[in-house]
């Protein structure tokens, strides 16, 4: 299948050369702590891997680890993330049909005083821990991809692709049978006022159902499949 991870080679570019021969979701996770595919791991706390079940229906896939995924060593933990679960929660997606990651594995970060700021990825960051996502996937096969923001969804559907002009639509994809894009949930922190978060937030949930609807409709297509 295309998209899927390629043998490992001493002479791999990138992420590549960390995969290990007979990948399982340990197995990649403890590899994809000692990467060293690109620079990002010489500045964060440590890898940020995906979580989440072999069962897992669908993957939500957003840029990078933030701040406090880098510090916790999980993702989508921090502000951003209790944003994904709440909007999870109201589009009725249960915790046990979702794996979530990350495009990048490692937080990119700037200083502003004190504080860690969020700097993004470069495109040969993304393409050199771009395997890791790929072995997730090659093991998951979801049912359902959702890409979280720009970078996830250009990474996964092309540089071209806009989140502002196709958020919400079904995206053919080699990668899995339904792929979507939404907004990543950090951008509703940043809208200026109460009123626009609510209706960012009302929009981001909206997408989410769709993705229910779906996963609805292929439990009642696939015999002996119990809806969740």
């Amino acid at each position: 299948m295309e998209g899927m991870p390629k043998p490992k080679h001493d002479s791999a570019p990138g992420a590549a050369r960390f995969l290990p021969a007979k990948p399982t979701l340990t197995r990649l996770r403890s590899a994809a702590a000692e990467c060293r595919g690109c620079d990002l791991w010489k500045s964060a706390t440590q890898t940020v891997f995906g979580e989440g079940g072999m069962t897992a229906r669908i993957v939500f896939v957003g840029e990078q680890p933030g701040d406090q995924e880098d510090k916790q060593g999980r993702p989508f933990v921090g502000p951003a993330g209790r944003i994904l679960t709440a909007a999870m929660d109201e589009a009725g997606i249960a915790r046990s049909d979702v794996y979530v990651t990350n495009i990048v594995k490692h937080f990119k970060w700037e200083p502003r005083g004190k504080r860690r700021i969020h700097k993004k990825p470069s495109s040969e960051e993304v393409t050199a821990c771009r395997p890791w996502f790929e072995a997730e996937i090659a093991l998951l096969q979801p049912e359902v991809i959702v890409c979280l923001g720009a970078t996830a969804a250009q990474a996964i559907l092309g540089r071209q692709f806009k989140v502002s002009t196709a958020r919400g639509k079904w995206i053919e994809s080699p990668l899995a049978p339904h792929v979507t894009a939404t907004v990543h949930p950090s951008s509703l922190l940043r809208m200026p006022d109460e009123e626009s978060r609510r209706e960012g937030m009302k929009a981001f949930v909206e997408d989410l159902k769709q993705v229910r609807t779906l996963l609805g409709k292929l439990s009642r297509d696939r015999p002996g499949r119990v809806a969740s």
